[in-house]
């Protein structure tokens, strides 16, 4: 490779090569067979006498072929022959001899002694002394520390004074300072987990409670409040945060897992918990795709020094190449998801039959049958689900919780009234996830499977209720009129979307609390 060019009308000029030639490999050493030495030749033909022989003998005959010929018991032989060598070189499992132990002298075994963790009734030190010497002075008490700074947090069903005292706060400063707390909070705002930042003073006598020096904390997220002593009394300060408000939102890609790649994203986990019941509802999880955005906004307020506070989720979507699948926003008095289409009676299906309510399989009808605990026939005003124990339970469509509790053979029970007449009841829970007067959306889990009351096995006893009266659930057909709209409502719902919509996405401010 050379570069250059001669001028024109010019005779060509040698070139120089910029890259060295190549060099022939040397070429490999003889081994020690392809030397001249007379050694070297008489291994030669000592080896070659070897293979030779090798060549017209098998050594190592297949024992399961020609049974008893010559060969086969040079194989025999050559077997048994290497189980005797094995065996000659078994190893020995006699206890190795340890070294001699060494006299230790008084002072050896004192140190010793102090280090060693045995019982006090075996005559051990530790914990009173470590191998004193003459260079130790003994002293007679401990000089304690003029400040100590420590952190105390109030639990449920706890008292503000009783917590300073547990701190080491005296009853006459806790009780002075739970006052001057009540006047400016109530005491029973105070949420338990609150910590609090305790510095305690120095001491005259060693009988008394340190004195309390000065104390901090957050009675409220844009309030902190903190006491110190000045001039021998207490005094209270008190200090405004000032807080942000604006919702946090948040989007991403669903990836492998939709829970794990929202909490990478920075959602709160109760967030993410709500956005997965509340999608749950109009989009089964096996119809998003891995390459979907998920999109929620959560109420957060972020408070001047730094934290922040994550509150409820209030928009919960799902978008696939650009457009929206699923758009549900925290709505009505009760908190429950609801879509435009919901809203406005386009989401809702015109007819057809109820679903199942839970994964599984029919195993008794609608109709007399013998009670397999009872003994003898009766009606069975239900049809019975065959379902592994803890499988979730869901509503049928939408409606409120009439009943959940125990209710006889039924056991843990949940009747759910859905308007027009029509109720459903589901029996045999093992957990009831739902309470009387909430109310449910068409998917939600109410109660999981289980085997209480009169029960022979894990499954779910379904019911349907017309007028009263229990009918036959293959029977009924769901019908589902729209509703009359209420412009002003659908207006409402869709300034408040937009005004959701239009939060720019972030990650979360602050140490969330």
């Amino acid at each position: 490779m050379t570069f250059g060019r001669a001028r024109p009308g010019a005779a060509p000029a040698r070139r120089t090569p910029i890259l060295p030639p190549l060099e022939a490999p040397p070429p490999p050493l003889p081994t020690f067979r392809e030397s001249d030495h007379p050694l070297a030749k008489w291994w030669t033909r000592f080896c070659r006498r070897v293979e030779a022989w090798a060549d017209r003998r098998t050594l190592a005959p297949d024992l399961a072929e020609n049974v008893g010929s010559a060969g086969w018991f040079r194989g025999l032989a050559l077997l048994v022959g290497l189980i005797l060598m094995a065996i000659m070189f078994w190893p020995r499992f006699a206890p190795l001899e340890a070294a001699p132990l060494v006299a230790l002298d008084e002072a050896s075994q004192v140190e010793f002694r102090a280090q060693s963790l045995r019982s006090f009734s075996t005559g051990s030190t530790q914990g009173r002394h470590f191998a004193a010497t003459d260079a130790v002075t003994r002293l007679a008490a401990a000089p304690e520390r003029p400040e100590i700074q420590l952190s105390a947090t109030i639990g449920e069903n706890d008292s503000l004074p009783r917590m300073l005292q547990r701190a080491g706060v005296g009853s006459g400063d806790a009780g002075q300072v739970a006052a001057m707390i009540a006047g400016a909070v109530p005491l029973s705002e105070i949420a338990p987990g609150t910590r609090f930042s305790i510095t305690l003073g120095a001491r005259s006598n060693a009988s008394d409670p340190r004195p309390l020096m000065a104390i901090g904390f957050r009675p409220r997220f844009d309030l902190a409040l903190s006491i110190n002593r000045q001039a021998g009394g207490l005094t209270l300060a008190r200090k405004a945060i000032a807080i942000d408000v604006t919702p946090l939102r948040v989007q991403g890609l669903v990836g492998a897992s939709l829970y794990r790649s929202a909490r990478a994203a920075g959602a709160p986990p109760s967030a993410v918990q709500d956005y997965l019941r509340a999608i749950d509802q109009v989009l089964p999880f096996e119809e998003i795709a891995p390459t979907d955005t998920f999109d929620l906004v959560v109420s957060y307020k972020h408070a001047a020094d730094g934290e922040g506070a994550a509150g409820d989720l209030l928009y919960a979507g799902v978008v696939r190449s650009g457009q929206p699948r699923a758009q549900l926003l925290r709505w009505g008095p009760d908190g429950s998801f609801t879509s435009l289409a919901d809203l406005t009676g386009g989401g809702q299906t015109n007819a057809g039959f109820f679903g199942a309510p839970v994964a599984g399989h029919m195993t008794s009808g609608f109709g007399m049958r013998r009670h397999p605990i009872l003994g003898y026939v009766r009606m069975h005003s239900g049809i019975d689900y065959a379902a592994s124990w803890g499988s979730p339970i869901y509503a049928v469509t939408d409606g409120r919780v009439e009943y959940a509790g125990w209710h006889g053979g039924h056991g843990n029970y949940v009747r759910l009234d859905h308007g027009g007449g029509i109720a459903t009841g589901y029996g045999h829970m093992s957990r009831i996830a739902v309470a009387p007067g909430m109310a449910v959306r068409r998917g939600q889990i109410i109660g999981y499977v289980g085997s209480t009351g009169l029960s022979t096995g894990a499954h779910l006893h379904y019911e349907v209720y017309r007028g009263g009266q229990a009918v036959d659930p293959l029977s009924v057909r769901m019908v589902q009129r729209p509703q009359a709209v209420d412009p002003k409502q659908v207006a409402a719902f869709k300034a408040r979307l937009q005004a959701l919509l239009s939060v720019r996405p972030g990650a979360i401010v602050g140490t969330p609390r």
